[in-house]
């Protein structure tokens, strides 16, 4: 496996999840799926929303490809998928997904993490212009429990 494929490694940990504001939004873990070096570049996604929401990610690195690729579901039935990978630094995954106004429109979905010393920063944006314009979704600040 590549270099590539450990770009997200600083992702990992239990992390408490707090909002803009200062107040805990959540709590996360993220963990290394398979123990074989060989298998790097996959990682584990469980997240617990103080609001009663559940989800799980799959994030792995497509070495065939060159890019990273998440798929997200959570208890309400959603579902997200992403690809891309590091720019500048930070991990960005775009996909497209149902709008919450009109379920027929698809939206543009960018998701970035960016690691601030020990923390990491979550900012999860939407366009439903094509990215002219993005509306902040979620913005996370994560913190090692």
């Amino acid at each position: 496996m590549s270099g590539a494929a450990h770009e997200f490694d600083f992702w990992i940990g239990e992390w408490d999840v707090f909002g803009p504001e200062g107040n805990q939004v959540g709590r996360n873990t993220i963990t290394s799926m398979f123990a074989n070096p060989a298998a790097s570049g996959m990682l584990h996604e469980h997240w617990h929303g103080n609001g009663g929401v559940e989800g799980r990610s799959i994030n792995a690195y497509d070495g065939a490809r060159g890019c990273w690729h998440q798929t997200w579901m959570d208890s309400t039935g959603d579902m997200l998928l992403l690809e891309g990978g590091l720019v500048d630094g930070a991990m960005v995954l775009e996909g497209r997904a149902p709008s919450g106004e009109d379920p027929t429109v698809l939206e543009r979905q960018r998701i970035t993490w960016t690691q601030h010393g020990t923390e990491v920063r979550q900012l999860w944006e939407s366009s439903a212009d094509d990215g002219a314009a993005w509306t902040v979704a979620f913005d996370g600040r994560y913190r090692r429990r």
